[in-house]
């Protein structure tokens, strides 16, 4: 039987890495977030008030294309960031800054509502937490992504307080088993910490409890 996994977590928790360490060790497919190659991710972090809403469409679209090549194949998947957080985290908090108007918040539950009813939903999902944004901000640095370098300490603060209850839709709103992974001081880039993360991974992927469909809103 194949798994589809989800990855979850604030920018710079570690997702990516945690992504490759799971396709290397269980022999998963990873489906990465569209990051490196997005069309609109310069243009958003230089003027988030005009990109957010074209930003979040592009980040649907792509998600939706995993979610699809994951159901498809008979291989297990290990995704880079859920669907979900897109219109339960962004668009929220964008619209919240004044990012996305109400007009444009309501278009894109439309989309939402439109296009995902129908898209399986992962079985499991991992929700990594890392509640020192001075960690954060230290591996957006490490990584040295471009795009990435207006990031602050004020705007990861305030996507921590919406991914503090996302566990809890996760599991109540969409009934997805959630594992929360607290990575303020976990490194799997190291043998022990790896081995440490790949048990608790593993433990919870293969433990036998059914993951069902979760539909959006």
């Amino acid at each position: 039987m194949s798994h589809f996994v989800a990855l979850a977590g604030n920018i710079g928790a570690g997702k990516t890495t945690a992504c490759n360490v799971i396709a290397e060790e269980l022999g998963f497919r990873s489906l990465h977030e569209p990051v490196v190659d997005n069309r609109f991710l310069k243009n958003y972090y230089g003027d988030m008030r005009r990109w957010s809403f074209t930003l979040q469409m592009e980040f649907l679209l792509r998600r939706i294309e995993h979610h699809v090549q994951a159901h498809e194949g008979a291989v297990s998947c290990i995704q880079d960031r859920t669907l979900l957080e897109d219109p339960e985290v962004f668009a929220k908090y964008l619209h919240g800054l004044g990012n996305m108007s109400d007009a444009e918040l309501d278009l894109y539950f439309d989309y939402c509502r439109q296009m995902i009813p129908k898209i399986k939903q992962p079985d499991r999902i991992i929700c990594l937490v890392c509640p020192d944004v001075n960690v954060l901000l230290r591996r957006i640095a490490d990584r040295g992504r471009v795009e990435e370098r207006g990031i602050t300490a004020s705007f990861l603060r305030g996507l921590a307080h919406y991914y503090a209850t996302f566990p809890d839709i996760c599991e109540k709103k969409y009934e997805i088993p959630t594992l929360t992974i607290d990575v303020s001081v976990l490194d799997i880039r190291k043998p022990e910490d790896r081995a440490r993360f790949v048990e608790q991974v593993r433990a919870f992927v293969f433990s036998g409890a059914e993951g069902r469909d979760g539909r959006l809103f």
